[in-house]
């Protein structure tokens, strides 16, 4: 944690806000992050009641909304969830803010992700170019307001990327120097251990909608990244006890037509090419004026 502060203290564009959510920490934490508050005044610690348990995905976003219902969206032109296990290159946010303003379409982006093995070797987290990353997910506000935010579930960090390209917007990320950062816990796993996080991501895209065939070919690719092997089985065992169970899936049918007709488009032409089609396609769509749909039960508007 304080290496991600101190990272963020030496941004040369800090930002004008840094609200960090505190929620039920039982260590040193509130004392330090009371301390790096005292001394800059543009960070702001808010704690949130405990809630007894970890929950990843639905717990990450609901602690996000705790802060983000105190602040007021539209005094800012960027929002940032950023979580508190990275270290970031000084250049990070004006890297990502100055790509923005060339193209007023980017509405989500990121830079990507590395993590370290014990033998301190580095190893790029497989993220592909079309996405921003979950940890650091820098959004042009007037995008973020338009998706209707985050999905309180699971691939919520897949989700957003999926609706902005729906509305026109461009979602994407970059390996650049300046925009390559170290993640201090590797992504995808858990406090159970990496296969319970890969299984939970194999729900996760169940719960999104993916198409099987598509998700098969992806967990055949992650074949060859860690985990070798069985972290690839494990998303696909847990994408097909997910559709044994018949667990829910996510209501908007419309865009679950959109990425499945993406993902269908991906297998026969390539990623790159099929997200290039919806972005010229969507370019009709794009409107950052259009007002923000309305929130959802229990969601800040």
């Amino acid at each position: 944690m304080r290496r991600t502060l101190d990272s963020v203290v030496a941004q040369n564009i800090r930002p004008a806000l840094w609200l960090i959510v505190d929620d039920g920490s039982t260590d040193a934490t509130p004392q330090i992050l009371a301390d790096y508050a005292a001394r800059h005044d543009w960070i702001e610690v808010v704690t949130k009641p405990d809630r007894g348990k970890r929950a990843v995905g639905p717990g990450v976003i609901e602690a996000f909304y705790y802060g983000y219902s105190r602040i007021t969206p539209e005094a800012y032109d960027y929002i940032c969830k950023f979580d508190l296990d990275l270290d970031l290159p000084p250049t990070y946010f004006s890297g990502l803010i100055r790509r923005m303003e060339e193209n007023p379409r980017i509405g989500s982006c990121s830079g990507k992700p590395f993590f370290r093995t014990p033998g301190g070797a580095e190893v790029d987290e497989v993220c592909g170019d079309e996405m921003s990353v979950g940890m650091t997910k820098f959004y042009r506000t007037a995008c973020f307001r338009q998706i209707g935010g985050f999905v309180q579930e699971v691939m919520w960090d897949a989700l957003d990327c999926h609706k902005a390209r729906q509305l026109g917007w461009i979602a994407c990320s970059w390996p650049d120097a300046e925009l390559r950062f170290e993640h201090l816990r590797p992504m995808g796993s858990s406090q159970q251990g990496i296969l319970t996080g890969r299984m939970r991501h194999g729900f996760g895209q169940y719960y999104m909608g993916s198409d099987p065939w598509f998700f098969t070919a992806s967990c055949i690719f992650r074949l060859a990244h860690r985990p070798f092997v069985i972290g690839g089985l494990a998303s696909w065992w847990g994408y097909m006890r997910s559709w044994l169970k018949r667990l829910p899936q996510h209501g908007d049918r419309t865009l679950v037509a959109f990425i499945r007709a993406y993902q269908r488009r991906a297998l026969r032409v390539g990623k790159a090419r099929a997200v290039a089609e919806i972005n010229a396609r969507q370019a009709a769509r794009w409107n950052p004026d259009a007002p923000a749909p309305a929130a959802p039960a229990g969601r800040p508007a």
